[in-house]
């Protein structure tokens, strides 16, 4: 039985010239941690496994309680990137999220100390208002925390923590909801 592989998938990629591609993320990023999701959106395929949308389809569902926190940043210090990983056919996407959190008080170290040894899965909002998914259920998430309390009277704190996370495609799109803390996010821009 011969596979079908010419249903393809590739499509044009345009852009028109004048459009602003604003840059950067906004203040504010959520997280989780995995345990607390009971059901992920997923990826859109075709009938040979790939790929075909960079938008997740359906909502994280949680386990009862469970709300997503938020972490307030420093936008203008924080990042949001992706790169190409591994060797053909098996080339992955290593997302990476640098959010700088401005406290360095015990709020802040306990969160270090959390994000350290968990795996936690990340939402980001750009400046366009897409919300960008940082972590997989396939992989373990990665982070490193570090802290730096300023230096003389001139010299700016900060909780820095980088996040990788691997990933078939860079930091894929979620238009569903979150249940945060302080209510209900609808991710749609809808």
């Amino acid at each position: 039985m011969a596979t079908n592989c010419l249903n393809s998938i590739q499509r044009s990629l345009d852009w028109c010239m004048g459009t602003p591609e604003l840059p950067g993320i906004k203040r504010k990023i959520y997280y989780i941690s995995k345990n607390l999701i009971a059901k992920w959106p997923t990826f859109q395929r075709d009938e040979n496994g790939r790929v075909t949308s960079s938008v997740l389809q359906g909502n994280f569902t949680l386990v009862a309680d469970a709300t997503w926190k938020f972490i307030v940043i420093l936008a203008d210090k924080s990042q949001l990137t992706s790169e190409s990983q591994g060797e053909v056919p098996s080339q992955t996407q290593l997302n990476k999220l640098t959010a700088v959190h401005p406290g360095v008080g015990p709020d802040a170290s306990a969160a270090a100390a959390y994000l350290n040894n968990g795996d936690n899965v990340f939402v980001v909002e750009d400046m366009k208002g897409n919300y960008r998914i940082v972590g997989s259920e396939r992989w373990q998430t990665n982070c490193k925390v570090g802290q730096d309390n300023g230096q003389g009277p001139t010299g700016a704190t900060s909780t820095t923590i980088e996040v990788e996370a691997t990933d078939e495609i860079p930091s894929p799109f979620y238009t569903g909801t979150l249940e945060t803390e302080d209510g209900t996010i609808d991710c749609s821009q809808e």
